[in-house]
């Protein structure tokens, strides 16, 4: 599966007064879960420790069901839930995986937060500008009222990861279900990283 993405970047998620609570109160839970990873980043020595490491608090500050259901698409509904949550497992091992290998534990990237938005309600988007290894991108988090302000999406140069999952595992369910996500999904997992 192709993936655009980088640890750093993904961390490293109507009315006025809605709007000003709401986009300060996800900011600030965006704010957190970077720099609980960043801590974790600081104390680990390899990339799969990282993986390991940081999965709780992404858990915490991601909400992974949400992404897998949109990655999947419309066939998302005819999943079991057993299916659900096993392509769910999947899909978490294989974005943290694919983060973790692309971040290098101790180096930090400079994030400048934009003016966050909130183009509806429950869903605010916090535009940042992130310098990692001496590139620049431009990152926005989708921070969702999932219980609580979630990453529900990451836009990194424009492209969504979400979006850029769902082109494939959209294409994979038509082919083959269900079954079939899972299988491709168990086989991204296991490929060594």
């Amino acid at each position: 599966m192709k993936r655009r993405s980088f640890l750093p970047i993904f961390l490293t998620f109507p009315a006025a007064g809605f709007c000003a609570s709401s986009t300060s109160a996800a900011e600030a839970r965006l704010r957190t879960a970077i720099g609980e990873v960043l801590a974790v980043a600081d104390r680990v020595t390899s990339r799969s420790a990282l993986a390991t490491t940081a999965r709780s608090i992404l858990q915490r500050h991601v909400s992974f069901e949400t992404m897998t259901r949109r990655a999947v698409g419309v066939g998302w509904r005819q999943f079991n839930a057993a299916q659900q949550k096993r392509a769910t497992e999947l899909f978490t091992t294989l974005v943290i995986r694919t983060y973790s290998d692309k971040f290098t534990p101790g180096e930090h990237p400079v994030i400048n937060y934009k003016n966050a938005v909130a183009p509806a309600a429950g869903r605010v988007d916090v535009p940042t500008t992130l310098v990692y290894k001496g590139s620049n991108y431009a990152v926005t988090y989708r921070m969702e009222e999932i219980g609580g302000w979630k990453i529900a999406d990451v836009i990194i140069e424009g492209v969504s990861l979400v979006a850029n999952y769902r082109t494939q595992l959209d294409s994979t369910f038509k082919q083959g279900g269900a079954a079939a996500v899972i299988r491709s999904l168990e086989q991204s997992v296991a490929r060594p990283s």
